[in-house]
């Protein structure tokens, strides 16, 4: 990871990041996107999560001419501190601050798979440099982890975002923010931005009811593309990038 990945300081400690500039689009998009990774679901998988973010990056830069912004959030990969969705909001919304801070004049872009994808909902309703929002895989609820917030604490523990001993010290309010952010009520204040929902059709982690809910929400602008015979890992799916390069197309100037 020392070979494509920089640090920035984060609200928790540092976050791990790769950045690629423009490669000289035509005209240049006068913005950036930002791309995060999914939960880590398999035993001490933390560590590994974001690890083809940045050839994933570098593609999309590659192929759409954006500047491209991936990060790991608090937890994952080479990021330090430890997981709560409250603090994952933070820190992708610290991601935002670096794209802006790095010359996005038109805005940011969000590019999330899973749970981070839901989160970039969460936070486009409540920071208009949030230009539009694409979600892959992406639930439009947290409710099943707020019915089990010791369960969902020893599962964050067992992939590993969760390192420190004794985290959560007050349980209840690290878990809070499981009801509290509402990705489908987030979508539906995102007005006129654009937003794009790719969902795998044999998704068996978060079920492609989902994207409808959040499609619906979201309104008529946004576009919803249904995998035939893709299941929960989209990041590795041609198709799925590809939508988004021609998404992203559709954003330019």
């Amino acid at each position: 990871m020392a070979q494509t990945w920089d640090h920035v300081d984060g609200p928790a400690g540092t976050l791990a990041v790769h950045a690629v500039a423009s490669p000289g689009a035509s005209p240049a998009p006068d913005g950036a996107l930002v791309v995060v990774h999914n939960f880590p679901v398999v035993p001490a998988s933390a560590a590994t999560t974001g690890r083809s973010l940045p050839a994933l990056a570098d593609r999309i830069a590659a192929e759409s001419g954006w500047p491209v912004l991936c990060g790991c959030l608090r937890g994952v990969g080479a990021s330090e501190g430890d997981f709560s969705l409250a603090g994952w909001l933070e820190d992708l919304r610290w991601l935002v601050d670096v794209a802006v801070a790095g010359g996005a004049g038109r805005g940011v872009w969000l590019v999330g798979f899973g749970t981070t994808g839901a989160l970039a909902f969460c936070l486009a309703a409540i920071d208009d440099r949030v230009r539009g929002v694409a979600t892959l895989g992406s639930p439009s609820s947290f409710d099943d982890w707020a019915q089990d917030l010791p369960g969902m604490a020893a599962f964050a523990r067992t992939a590993g975002v969760i390192r420190r001993e004794g985290f959560p010290e007050d349980i209840a309010g690290w878990g809070a923010a499981f009801s509290t952010l509402r990705p489908a009520e987030a979508a539906a204040a995102m007005g006129t931005r654009p937003v794009l929902i790719v969902h795998g059709a044999e998704d068996d982690a978060v079920p492609v009811s989902d994207a409808r809910i959040l499609a619906e929400a979201a309104g008529a602008g946004a576009e919803l593309r249904i995998l035939p015979g893709a299941g929960h890992r989209l990041r590795a799916d041609p198709r799925a990038v590809a939508l988004l390069v021609g998404w992203l197309e559709r954003q330019s100037p």
